[in-house]
């Protein structure tokens, strides 16, 4: 065999028209992988960016493509709709204002939850508030415990919360865990076995399955969700995962971040979103729904999900028409800042028109690609008059619009292309003002922990433009 791959080698080689040959057949590659990228339908700029990208890797593009490219999921999302179909539909929740009315509209058509209501809502600042206010109400529990996460740590964080959930399932309360099969694989059954002894239940979400390896895997398709909800009376959302480098107490340089700890009938379509979800994952009949009923709260809210099973985009419109309808202000922290045009022009129009328009971003996020094709978009954005902050030393890992005095956003997603096409995400949309002023108030804070950014600040070509400006290329694929 040695001997024969030389002389194969030469065979090749030897071919007349050998050029020809792999000029045909690179021909031919463009041309297959760029009517099926063509056909997806998606905007020009990601589309140009695949087919230049895609072109210059020869076969080996096909398989990028397979495994990372958009996936439109037909089958995947006819089988989540039939889940919500076969629920019970939720209460009517409450009146939107008159300004509300057009957005509420949006979110129900969009994704089938209603504009509802919250008699209690706490916001929880970094890590340490949400895990204590985690186990005291899974300690409370008396019926089920709900949890979905991207990730849960085998770590002090994950091995505390893992106990918790154990000690109840053994008292007879239903605990179900679905994770990401991407973001934890960090666990072995070996950590969650004191769960399933005791009677738990954990599903994984997208797991790799090599028995499907004659389908397009969906590995770049994950559950970015933070959710969970205890006997349909207390739930949480946002965006702090379960792992020590989301708690001072544990880490230094734990990430800035905070979440939403809620009851009343907003705790209902945090659980349809859940049962959905496990119905999904599962492959099993969705979970029934409890008839308990909190009333009425004063706290109007609804609930945001998008993922790749929808082309609406649910999360960007919701963002996208907040910012068009504010009147006085615009605060927007993200760890991700990589913007479509839409949400360029409604940043821009904003801080044009006077509002106040501020960005707070981190100084450096976990990758280094996304924080260059962050900053592409400054210039831009400081000719327009927004104020652009980055913050540090920790990670900012806050997700929160913030529009005038009545509305706000907060959740699981970025404001990048990834987290309002490619995850499914939740965020929750709250229209109340002593909430939306607490979370204003987070904000601010932060501010003064940002350093400013200038539109004189020093920009060498090698360490700034020229990597910001290959980043910005690549932008609409991350």
């Amino acid at each position: 065999m040695p001997d024969s791959l030389p002389a194969l080698w030469s065979q090749l080689l030897d071919f007349q028209h050998l050029e020809v040959a792999l000029v045909a057949g690179w021909a031919l590659y463009v041309a297959g992988l760029g009517m099926w990228i063509v056909l997806q339908k998606r905007e020009p700029a990601a589309t140009l960016a695949w087919l230049i990208g895609l072109a210059a890797l020869p076969y080996l593009g096909f398989l990028v493509y397979y495994v990372f490219g958009p996936q439109k999921i037909d089958r995947q999302r006819l089988r989540r709709n039939r889940a919500r179909r076969a629920l019970p539909a939720l209460p009517a929740g409450i009146a939107a204002s008159d300004e509300a009315v057009e957005m509420a509209h949006m979110v129900n058509a969009t994704t089938g939850l209603p504009p509802t209501s919250a008699t209690s809502a706490a916001v929880l600042v970094d890590g340490a508030a949400k895990y204590q206010a985690l186990l005291e109400a899974v300690a409370g529990a008396r019926d089920h415990v709900h949890l979905e996460y991207y990730i849960f740590q085998p770590d002090r964080t994950g091995t505390a919360l893992r106990d918790a959930l154990a000690a109840k399932a053994r008292e007879g309360v239903q605990v179900r865990l679905l994770l990401d099969a991407v973001g934890s694989s960090a666990l072995r059954r070996s950590f969650l076995q004191p769960l399933l002894a005791a009677g738990g239940e954990v599903a994984w979400f997208h797991p790799m399955r090599l028995r499907w390896f004659w389908k397009r895997p969906w590995v770049n398709l994950r559950n970015h969700r933070k959710l969970v909800v205890v006997d349909d009376r207390i739930g949480f959302t946002g965006g702090i995962n379960i792992t020590d480098e989301q708690d001072e107490r544990l880490c230094g340089a734990a990430y800035r971040d905070l979440h939403i700890r809620l009851e009343g009938r907003v705790v209902r379509e945090l659980q349809l979103v859940f049962v959905e979800d496990w119905a999904y994952a599962t492959g099993t009949a969705p979970l029934p729904l409890s008839d308990f009923d909190p009333g009425r709260g004063s706290i109007a809210t609804q609930v945001v999900t998008s993922g790749p099973d929808s082309s609406w985009e649910s999360i960007h419109r919701a963002h996208v028409g907040a910012i068009h309808a504010a009147r006085r202000r615009v605060w927007l922290m993200t760890p991700y800042f990589v913007p479509g045009e839409a949400a360029m022009m409604a940043l821009t129009s904003a801080a044009l028109g006077g509002l106040d328009v501020r960005l707070l971003v981190p100084r450096m996020s976990d990758s280094r690609l996304v924080t260059y094709a962050a900053r592409s978009y400054y210039d831009r954005l400081l000719a327009a008059g927004v104020a652009i902050h980055e913050y540090g030393p920790r990670l900012l890992h806050s997700k929160v619009l913030v529009c005038d005095d009545e509305l706000a956003i907060v959740g699981s997603a970025n404001f990048d292309h990834r987290s309002f096409r490619l995850n499914f995400e939740l965020s929750l949309l709250i229209r109340d003002p002593a909430l939306v002023a607490a979370l204003a108030r987070v904000v601010e804070h932060d501010c003064g922990a940002c350093s400013p950014v200038s539109a004189q600040r020093p920009r060498p070509l090698w360490r700034a433009r020229l990597p910001e400006g290959l980043a910005r290329l690549v932008s609409p694929l991350l």
